[in-house]
């Protein structure tokens, strides 16, 4: 008999999670808890709901919650500031919920009284460890079960005849047959895994992409749009300030429609293996750039080069879940710092998969002074000759080296 009474399950109401409902109970043989987050996932969420008062679960035990907003908020723009990518390309969609997700789910288990949390992911991927770094520093004694590591359903045909026999319904499957694609969405992005993308030759299938239109299918007119940002988080789109959830909705139709932020990328694991992973990062491609841009004229030089100094290692800290560690926090306040100043609009061209800045100006906080930069005459605010000395100085030691090794013949 499990020692485990109250279990709060991340639950989707997808394949995955569905098993693992009906798995917990007949293995732990404990009341169950569903946790459903909204996170803008574009899906009809109350199935859910249903198919957890199939399987038993009590009402008030159903949790559903709409986390748009807190989503994009605190986590997708606080990450911005930073203007974090992950091994040069990836946006980091699928990591920056998990700490959402995993705060959320302690906090119901403390409502509930639950001794336990399970989540619905792999042994072999990263997700089980940001799920369980969240869940552990929010909650340190819980239980965590993760049914990857102990039960023997370990392919996607295990999973599909385990959901047949014990009556779950199967949804998505690929109209080719076979496994339906590995898919997490939000509204930062949606990530495909599995089926014939483990092979990192074989090009993905057009019909694959949910979220976007191919470059070649994309609208012959370039579309201009303005971005409005306070203290570096977007606040406006051509002069509309919205949510923050609403405002990245609208760039990922906006990045969508002209064929943006597509990437096939073959990353590196926490657990040491390559994975090949295909992502639609529509909004995020638009919101990188333009922020970089509000700031390429509203931080100081060195400060912009530290961030761009502490920024792998950022990323690195979210990819690998420790978005709730001391190390992250510390360097959130410092890029929150750098912030203050990062208040302007930006100008982004849209067209056939690309985002080209046209124009950046902030009224209150530009650091670029055009009576300083211009090629025509400066009237004094420059004086070209300071130049001679500050390149001789800092060629003093090449200076050195040079003579010293001519010594040495």
């Amino acid at each position: 008999m499990s020692d485990v009474k109250k279990a709060v399950l991340a639950y989707s109401g997808g394949l995955d999670t569905s098993v693992i409902l009906k798995w917990l109970q007949d293995t732990y043989q404990c009341e169950v808890v569903t946790f459903t987050a909204d996170l803008g996932q574009g899906e009809e969420l109350e199935p859910a709901r249903a198919k957890a008062l199939k399987f038993g679960i009590k009402p008030e035990n159903i949790f559903i919650d709409d986390l748009r907003e807190e989503f994009v908020r605190d986590f997708v723009f606080p990450m911005f500031r930073a203007n974090t990518i992950y091994e040069g390309e990836y946006l980091l969609g699928t990591s920056i919920a998990r700490p959402l997700i995993a705060k959320r789910q302690i906090e119901i288990a403390r409502a509930t009284g639950a001794d336990a949390v399970s989540h619905g992911a792999t042994g072999k991927g990263n997700d089980q460890v940001r799920f369980e770094l969240g869940y552990y520093a929010l909650m340190p004694g819980v239980k965590v079960i993760a049914p990857w590591r102990e039960w023997d359903l370990l392919s996607r045909e295990k999973l599909l005849a385990y959901a047949e026999k014990a009556g779950i319904p199967i949804e998505m499957k690929h109209k080719q047959g076979g496994s339906p694609y590995s898919m997490d969405a939000n509204l930062l992005h949606i990530s495909f895994e599995g089926r014939h993308l483990e092979n990192p030759a074989a090009e993905a299938e057009e019909d694959m992409w949910r979220w976007t239109v191919s470059p070649e299918a994309a609208p012959d007119a370039a579309e201009y749009i303005d971005l409005e940002f306070e203290k570096g988080d977007l606040v406006a789109i051509n002069g509309t300030r919205m949510k923050a959830h609403e405002l990245l909705a609208k760039l990922n139709e906006l990045g969508g429609k002209h064929g943006i932020g597509r990437l096939d990328l073959v990353e590196n694991r926490y657990v040491g293996m390559k994975s090949r992973g295909c992502y639609e990062t529509p909004g995020g491609t638009i919101l990188l750039k333009a922020h970089r841009a509000i700031e390429s004229i509203t931080l100081d030089r060195e400060v912009a080069h530290l961030k761009d100094d502490l920024m792998p290692r950022y990323a690195s800290m979210i990819y690998n879940g420790y978005w709730w560690s001391p190390e992250r926090q510390a360097i959130q306040a410092l890029i929150d710092h750098t912030q203050q100043t990062v208040n302007g609009w930006v100008r982004v061209k849209l067209y056939k998969g690309n985002v080209i800045v046209t124009g950046r100006d902030s009224k209150t906080d530009s650091l670029f002074d055009p009576t300083i930069a211009t090629f025509e005459d400066d009237a004094g605010a420059y004086n070209q000759k300071d130049a001679h000395g500050f390149i001789r100085l800092n060629a003093l030691r090449m200076r050195i080296a040079a003579n010293a090794k001519g010594k040495r013949g």
